[in-house]
């Protein structure tokens, strides 16, 4: 083999190589775009680039697996929607008193829940994980909350305030956390399942190359 077949041998192996990573980086980009919503082109456009912003959200989720979250039991449910009943019913005659009690009521949640409760940005960085739908709008309802103790927020931002509050305390109430690990491992037993089940199937996944009949050959029994 000469000296230039080798060269572009070589140079061919880099570009195949190099057109896999990107297509990987791709993939997962588009996964984190995915799971984590409005909050993955927050921390995109916070550290400047895709790859900074998913090293964050992976070290968030890492940090995430080491706490010990917990579901509330049903009580426990019953007692805060009770609670929040009254925070919301409070707010026709008090907005900001009922956003002072939302906000209470939420870290208390969070605090039962597991999730530790002494800085709000870390906290926000935590809630991240499993709650991105709502997670913008703790932080719309805090930065609110500190306009109205300056005297910037109107009845009407309160009023926004309180129902952003009320979309991460009901999310809170829900086991997203456990749920979502539970759906990931269901999706990887479903071949063992199907194997289980039907004992085609269970040589159709030892065999994968069984799994496909070209049209064009005939099927014997």
């Amino acid at each position: 083999m000469d000296i230039v077949t080798i060269v572009i041998i070589a140079i061919s192996a880099v570009a195949i190589a190099g057109l896999a990573w990107y297509v990987w980086q791709q993939r997962q980009s588009k996964v984190f775009a995915e799971r984590y919503g409005p909050e993955y082109q927050r921390v995109v456009s916070e550290t400047g680039s895709r790859r900074r912003a998913e090293a964050e959200l992976r070290h968030r989720e890492e940090r995430v697996e080491h706490l010990e979250i917990r579901p509330l039991t049903a009580q426990q449910q019953t007692e805060y929607m009770r609670q929040w009943r009254a925070t919301q019913a409070r707010f026709v005659d008090d907005p900001a008193g009922a956003i002072r009690e939302a906000d209470v009521l939420v870290e208390d949640v969070m605090k039962t829940r597991g999730y530790p409760v002494s800085d709000f940005d870390q906290r926000a960085a935590d809630l991240s994980v499993h709650h991105p739908r709502v997670v913008d709008n703790y932080r719309g309802a805090r930065d609110i909350a500190r306009r109205h103790r300056r005297g910037d927020a109107t009845t009407e931002d309160l009023r926004r305030a309180m129902v952003y509050y009320r979309d991460l305390f009901e999310d809170l109430l829900e086991d997203r956390e456990h749920a979502r690990a539970a759906a990931e491992r269901s999706v990887e037993r479903a071949p063992e399942r199907a194997a289980d089940i039907d004992p085609a199937a269970r040589h159709r996944a030892a065999r994968p190359e069984d799994r496909v009949i070209p049209e064009n050959r005939e099927v014997r029994p």
